[in-house]
């Protein structure tokens, strides 16, 4: 385990009762920080500061100016009414363990927080959308397309940051950079979904038990091997 981020560590631990750790959690805020300030693919810095008012993670240089939150990607649907039929049907000793699995660094990003002519930020966009419901695997795809210039539910909230994600230059480097490897294929040309996915005109959440299953599996599998990824970047990059 590295001494500077603890990938078993459960943000809720730090965060007041009934508060969001992407707000609140300042365990969070420093991982988030000490991750995601590092060099660009274009080789320049990408700096966080967390000391802006009113902002959770800053960035201003040359590159531009970008204001970023944290964005839970790791979501067990289980205060979802509609789902509760199928969560109820599953032990609580595996419940608890797969809230805590995705309340770890693994189960977090960032993405710009602010307002663009005063429309909905990505993090809003793909909560609401029917299509994505949370599902950042879903959204990854989203993101794919975004980048190869492909239609997709989110399109017009992405083109809003468009700017966010040119930082990047492209979707493997977008997916190297936030160390999501481990939820595409090892070509960068498609995402390894958590249920089968046509199009989206699929269901977005899982609408029987065995579903539910397997989406748990493969988002605890992704949580995890994220964490490992982590724990290898900072000791490849932090510790040396």
């Amino acid at each position: 385990m590295s001494s500077l981020i603890d990938t078993n560590f459960d943000f809720y631990s730090d965060t007041p009762a009934g508060k969001d750790p992407d707000t609140f959690s300042p365990t969070l805020r420093r991982y988030h920080k000490l991750l995601w300030s590092k060099s660009l693919p274009n080789g320049f810095g990408f700096n966080l500061t967390d000391t802006t008012t009113k902002v959770y993670l800053h960035h201003k240089s040359e590159l531009g100016e970008f204001f970023l939150s944290s964005d839970a990607i790791g979501h067990t649907y289980s205060r979802q009414k509609r789902m509760s039929d199928i969560v109820n049907q599953i032990p609580s000793h595996e419940m608890d363990a797969f809230f805590a699995s995705c309340s770890t660094i693994g189960g977090y990003i960032v993405f710009p927080s602010n307002k663009i002519d005063n429309k909905m930020t990505i993090n809003g966009s793909r909560g609401i959308n029917h299509k994505v419901k949370d599902r950042f695997d879903l959204t990854l795809e989203c993101i794919r397309r975004h980048y190869f210039n492909e239609g997709n539910p989110l399109s017009d909230t992405l083109q809003r940051y468009n700017e966010f994600f040119g930082l990047f230059q492209d979707f493997q480097g977008y997916v190297d950079f936030f160390l999501l490897q481990d939820l595409v294929k090892d070509d960068y040309l498609s995402i390894k979904f958590y249920l089968p996915f046509v199009s989206f005109d699929n269901p977005a959440l899982p609408d029987n038990i065995q579903d539910y299953r397997l989406y748990k599996e493969n988002m605890t599998d992704f949580v995890l091997a994220r964490n490992q990824r982590i724990l290898n970047f900072i000791s490849g990059n932090l510790l040396s």
